[in-house]
């Protein structure tokens, strides 16, 4: 450790820390990414309004969501009915799959195109993907991967 680390450390150590509070924006509906992270909707206050904004713009059915989302269609509808929130696990994979409909989008010019593509079981270095691949992280990471092949030109 360096000297003006120890300063630095001493100084902080006698001030008291406040916490600013979080500024909660309205979601649009649009995901942003930076440095690998989400911008949007804090996953604890991810409520079914949000969730329905990022379906409303996928190809998706309730019965594949529900499956993405490991969670039953009923409890989607009763999600719908009291705007409930979502747990953080599911909030963060309905987020990841926005982003993945997004690269989707720039990468086949269209939702429905690369909807069609990915219910082909088109097949990628790491094995064939899916829909089926998206009920998992690794999985949403294998079909980005094979978008970010694709839009470079790697069709293997």
């Amino acid at each position: 450790m360096t000297p003006n680390m120890k300063k630095l450390r001493s100084k902080e150590a006698g001030k008291p820390q406040t916490a600013k509070p979080e500024k909660k924006l309205p979601f649009d509906g649009a995901i942003r990414y930076h440095k690998g992270f989400i911008a949007g909707p804090l996953l604890k206050d991810f409520t079914f309004l949000e969730f329905k904004k990022i379906a409303d713009k996928s190809p998706f059915s309730q019965g594949e969501w529900a499956g993405f989302l490991h969670l039953s269609e009923r409890t989607l509808q009763r999600y719908a009915k009291n705007n409930s929130t979502f747990a953080a696990i599911n909030a963060e994979r309905a987020l990841q799959i926005a982003h993945l409909m997004e690269e989707g989008k720039n990468t086949f010019g269209n939702k429905d195109q690369f909807y069609s593509w990915l219910k082909g079981r088109p097949f990628s270095i790491e094995g064939e993907l899916s829909l089926q691949s998206l009920t998992t992280s690794h999985g949403i990471q294998m079909v980005l991967t094979q978008l970010g092949r694709i839009q470079h030109g790697i069709l293997a």
